[in-house]
């Protein structure tokens, strides 16, 4: 109802049908006429869902037991105004005037207008704590404004989130992180200390301050490069690679923008396990190698996919990299081949994150030039990201029975050892074939094999 009023579409359409009662013995009758999946949400409201798909497009259906004596007050369980509003089928097909049939007993019409989320009753919050998380992603979505008494509604109930499953808390997270101005409502969530229900980790890393190259202590960095990293996409928009790249499904339906900017977020959280003073210096060396870990942690808390998983991983793990190769004067075929190597499919990731990085670094140390040198040179290997992903990857030249037969090894590392040599020498063109290979293997063998 409420993406028909603002005529917006979606790519998958979900209806919510309200029954008096015996919601699921309608839908279980209903999915079997359809030929359509079904499953039982809340069993106690009633509550399943039936799901359709036909051609390219699903469609989720929906259906809930009447939570109250009568629709109206079915709808004062509902949590926000603009998702309280109903129609009766029964009149739309008499009534062909939409308008006239649209049951809106708490003003969300209005506040749909007035751009407003405005919780319908006090006890909104009490009845499901996710929907402090969801006024901000609605507000992200639509660009709504959280009216002023939900707000405070919002910061007397913030620690019931706590109670919330994992998996809601990441679903509406995720649709804060799509969207293009997501830093915005993360400073708001901090303000009203309900990011750190949600990440506590983040907490250690308030007032840690990092030395002349930095203007800001690790967390207020962290959230201006989630700032720069937006501002950096909006300048690459019309990039159709890094469009396409940033709009690939991750896992159900997740992107990799929104990973990417939980990367940037994640960046620096190993800092303060990592922090150490020498010769009047502030360190914070392996900080990185901490905060795969700690990542790991939150990734698992969040239920986020193995894939997913794996893409954070290699963000913070290599966030560093791409400042170490603009810091040479020119990027060898053998540097360049382990970085891609090495972060895989989030290479242009992390090359994304280490300009936000380098972008939210402006202490008295740093200079424009060195900037710009970065970036010049970070642009450049994100150019080389999407080269290198349409070449045909380069066919083997020598496999590890090859290495065995030849020079009598016994399976073991040693033999992955040498094909990833091989690999590196084949692709900054050093040899070109079998014999080559071998040749080149030989070296790497033992003084026993022959």
């Amino acid at each position: 109802m409420r993406d028909i009023l603002l005529n917006r579409e979606k790519a998958n359409i979900d209806f919510d049908f309200c029954l008096k009662k015996n919601a699921i013995g309608f839908t279980q009758k209903l999915a079997k006429e359809l030929k359509a999946g079904f499953v039982v949400l809340d069993k106690e409201h009633g509550a399943c869902r039936l799901v359709k798909r036909i051609k390219d497009k699903v469609y989720t259906l929906d259906f809930t037991d009447f939570r109250g004596r009568d629709l109206k007050e079915d709808l004062l369980h509902r949590d926000f105004s603009i998702n309280s509003f109903a129609l009766d089928l029964e009149d739309v097909f008499i009534n062909e005037n939409l308008e006239e049939s649209i049951i809106d007993p708490y003003r969300g019409r209005q506040d749909l207008k007035s751009k407003i989320i405005r919780a319908v009753n006090e006890k909104a919050f009490d009845e499901d704590p996710l929907r402090i998380l969801r006024a901000f992603s609605l507000s992200a979505i639509f660009g709504f404004r959280i009216e002023k008494d939900t707000l405070k509604l919002i910061r007397a109930k913030r620690d019931k989130l706590a109670k919330v499953s994992s998996e809601r808390i990441r679903d509406e997270l995720f649709k804060i992180l799509d969207r293009p101005n997501s830093y915005e409502y993360l400073v708001e969530l901090d303000k009203l200390k309900i990011l750190r229900n949600i990440i506590p980790e983040i907490e250690i890393m308030r007032g840690v301050k990092q030395g002349p190259y930095h203007h800001l202590d690790v967390w207020q960095h962290t959230l201006e490069t989630v700032m720069q990293l937006e501002n950096l996409l909006g300048e690459l928009k019309r990039n159709k690679e890094v469009s396409d790249y940033l709009n690939e499904d991750i896992s159900s339906e997740r992107k990799r923008r929104a990973l990417i900017k939980l990367g940037a977020l994640l960046h620096d959280i190993g800092k303060p396990q990592a922090m150490f003073h020498e010769d009047g210096k502030t360190k914070f060396h392996g900080h990185e190698r901490i905060g795969l870990e700690i990542t790991e942690n939150i990734a698992r808390r969040l239920r986020l996919s193995n894939d997913e998983l794996e893409s954070l991983k290699k963000m913070v793990l290599w966030h560093l990299r791409p400042g170490y190769l603009a810091d040479n004067e020119e990027i060898t075929a053998r540097a360049a081949f382990r970085y891609f190597r090495d972060t895989a499919q989030e290479g242009a990731s992390t090359l994304l994150i280490s300009i936000a990085d380098q972008r939210a670094t402006r202490g008295p140390l740093t200079s424009r030039k060195s900037r710009l040198h970065h970036e010049k040179v970070v642009l450049g290997l994100i150019k080389e990201y999407f080269r290198k992903k349409k070449e045909k990857k380069l066919p083997r030249l020598i496999s590890g029975d090859d290495l065995i037969n030849k020079f009598k090894l016994e399976p073991s590392p040693l033999i992955g050892k040498i094909l990833r040599e091989i690999e590196e020498l084949q692709a900054i063109g050093k040899i070109k074939n079998k014999k080559e290979a071998l040749q080149a293997a030989r070296i790497y063998v033992k003084p026993t094999g022959n």
